[in-house]
């Protein structure tokens, strides 16, 4: 009778030091990351000048209201979808081409890991001002597309055009994360028994068929991670978008909500809009984040 009270008596002790050795992350977690959202949804709420010395006037919804009736508002919401279905699914598909190359080389893979990963490791604002000299007309960007078109001499106007400005941030934001995810996706791949590839050649199989049967179906769990990922961080683009504007392009086709939201806060000093801004781009986010999950449905993978 004594050794299930003594078993519950360790278990208790067990989840008591989990409970201890978590805490301080949950308490940086809820400072960091919770209070935040409280503070932006109380503010939302209210009339509210960035540098303003009077106390704020309480309006309720007024500032939703507002947002889903600004066409500026609609149009930062299209600029955000545009941007992110045009970069993070090139990037998930890219990101595992790379990881598949790499892996299946047998020489050098760790120098092809250094060299996809090193753009993750410099700063967006170090990016976004070295493709800015290369979308320059007389730039690298401008005199390689002009060779591959056999257009000498032609301004393709990389930061002028809308639809090109466009085409531009999604390069740079590419350029940058896709060696970080190309990372994960390579421990993924690496996680597969390779057993179970041997068993595949034995029967027959070829490699298209084992990579579409055997490869993607284990894969999946890392797949999700890496949507989810990367779509969470075209969604909050912000630096690119910024340079971008700072250096010349036209500010309206690539005007994310996180780029709207600065300038409701910072420059209109408007900041319970900008609040409220925030707050829909979050229930966007979990919106998405939720979708994915469930038309994914990620099952327990087993070898």
């Amino acid at each position: 009778m004594q050794r299930p009270r003594l078993h519950r008596g360790i278990e208790h002790k067990k989840a008591r030091w989990g409970w201890v050795f978590i805490f301080p992350s949950l308490i940086f977690f809820s400072l960091f990351s919770f209070y935040p959202i409280i503070n932006a949804l109380y503010t939302s709420l209210f009339k509210k000048k960035l540098l303003s010395l009077k106390p704020p006037t309480f309006i309720g919804l007024d500032n939703y209201v507002y947002l889903l009736k600004s066409p500026d508002f609609w149009n930062s919401i299209r600029a955000t979808i545009v941007f992110t279905l045009g970069t993070f699914i090139p990037m998930v598909i890219f990101s595992l081409t790379f990881a598949m190359l790499i892996i299946s080389r047998k020489r050098f893979q760790k120098f092809f890991q250094m060299a996809y990963y090193s753009p993750a490791v410099l700063s967006s604002v170090v990016v976004a001002a070295v493709w800015l000299l290369m979308f320059d007309p007389r730039g690298l960007s401008n005199q390689l597309l002009n060779l591959i078109m056999n257009t000498p001499g032609v301004d393709h106007k990389w930061l002028a055009n809308s639809v090109m400005v466009q085409i531009s941030t999604m390069l740079v934001y590419s350029w940058k994360y896709v060696g970080y995810f190309t990372i994960i996706f390579l421990v993924g791949l690496a996680s597969i028994p390779q057993s179970i590839y041997e068993a595949a050649r034995i029967d027959g199989v070829n490699a298209w068929t084992s990579f579409w049967y055997i490869t993607l179906p284990l894969l999946k769990p890392t797949t999700i991670l890496v949507s989810i990922m990367s779509m969470l961080q075209c969604l909050k683009t912000f630096s690119t978008q910024y340079l971008f504007t700072q250096g010349g392009a036209p500010i309206e086709p690539i005007n994310v909500i996180t780029l709207n939201l600065y300038h409701t806060a910072i420059r209109d000093h408007r900041i319970g809009l900008a609040s409220a801004m925030s707050i829909i781009l979050f229930c966007i986010m979990l919106f998405f984040t939720w979708l994915q999950f469930k038309a994914s449905r990620p099952d327990e993978v087993s070898y």
